[in-house]
C-alpha cells in the first residue's frame, strides 16, 4: 500500500517537478550566460552611483565592501528572484496538496479510506517531497554548470563552494516546505493555504532586503528566512554556514513535526 501512495504522488506531480526544473535549468543557464557581461564596469557604477551598490548588498543580504569580486558575483545566480520564486513556487504547489488540496477536491475521504495510517500518508508526501526538491535543484545546478565553462576564469569559484551553497539553498528548501506543510495541515481550501505560504516568503524576502535600509527591518530580520541563506559570504569565505543550516533545520523540522501532528489529530469534514 505504500507503494501505491508513492506512485500515486509521483503520478500527480512528476510533471509539475519537470516543469519548475526545467524552468530552473532554463533560468540558471541564461543567468550564467549573462552575468559576465553584467560584472563587467560594474565597481565601476559603484563608485557612480553609490545606490546600487546598496540595492545589490539587500539583494544578496550581506556588505560586500568597496569592490565585488567576479566570484562573488556567482552569489547572485543564488539570490535571484526568478530562482527563489521557482523553486518556492515548486514546494508551495507540492507541499498543499495534502491535506488541504485533497479536501479542497473532495477526495480527501478516498485518500484516508486506505488501509494506512494518516502519518504515513504524510510521510510519504515528504519523502516525494524531498525527493523532487532534490530534483529540482539539481537541474538548477546543471543549468549553471552547462554555461559555466564559457566564463572567465576568473569568475568560476571552486565546486567545493557551490557545493556549500546548495545545501543552504536545499536547508532553506526544508525550512519552507515545513511550514507550507503546517498551513496545509490546518487548512480545507488549497487555494488559502498557497495565499498564506505566498505571503509569509514574500514578507520573508522584502524583510530582508529592506533591512539594509531601514531600521524597522532590520530588527526584524531573523524571522526571515532569507537571513540565514547568505551564499555571497560562502562563496567569499568558503566556509560551511552551519549555524544558518542548524537554525533552518531547526524551522522546518518543527514546523513539519507540528504539521504532522494536527494532520494526524483534527477532525476532517468534507460536507
Amino acid at each position: 500500500m505504500i507503494r501505491g501512495l508513492f506512485a500515486k504522488t509521483i503520478r500527480e506531480t512528476w510533471l509539475a517537478t519537470l516543469l519548475f526544473g526545467g524552468g530552473l535549468l532554463l533560468a540558471m543557464a541564461l543567468l550564467t550566460h549573462v552575468l559576465p557581461q553584467v560584472q563587467q564596469g560594474l565597481n565601476t557604477v559603484f563608485t557612480e552611483m553609490p545606490f546600487v551598490r546598496m540595492l545589490v548588498n539587500a539583494l544578496l543580504g550581506a556588505d560586500l565592501g568597496k569592490e565585488i569580486t567576479s566570484q562573488v558575483m556567482q552569489a547572485i545566480l543564488w539570490v535571484h528572484p526568478v530562482v527563489l520564486a521557482l523553486v518556492w513556487a515548486h514546494e508551495i504547489v507540492f507541499c498543499t496538496r495534502v491535506p488541504a488540496g485533497e479536501i479542497d477536491r473532495g477526495t480527501i475521504d478516498v485518500l484516508l479510506g486506505l488501509p494506512v495510517s494518516r502519518r504515513t500518508v504524510y510521510f510519504c508526501e515528504t519523502a516525494m517531497w524531498l525527493l523532487s526538491g532534490a530534483i529540482v535543484l539539481a537541474l538548477g545546478l546543471a543549468g549553471h554548470l552547462i554555461r559555466a565553462p564559457g566564463m572567465p576564469v576568473e569568475m568560476r569559484p571552486a565546486m567545493s563552494r557551490i557545493i556549500l551553497v546548495m545545501i543552504n539553498f536545499y536547508c532553506v528548501y526544508i525550512a519552507v516546505g515545513g511550514v507550507t506543510f503546517l498551513v496545509s495541515a490546518f487548512s480545507d481550501r488549497r487555494g488559502r493555504a498557497v495565499a498564506i505560504v505566498f505571503t509569509i516568503v514574500l514578507s520573508s524576502f522584502l524583510v530582508n532586503f529592506l533591512a539594509r535600509f531601514w531600521e524597522p527591518a532590520e530588527q526584524v530580520a531573523f524571522l526571515s528566512v532569507m537571513e540565514y541563506y547568505q551564499p555571497a559570504n560562502t562563496l567569499r569565505t568558503g566556509q560551511f554556514p552551519s549555524g544558518d543550516v542548524f537554525t533552518l533545520l531547526v524551522v522546518g523540522g518543527a514546523t513539519w513535526i507540528l504539521g504532522s501532528e494536527v494532520f494526524a489529530r483534527r477532525s476532517i469534514c468534507t460536507l
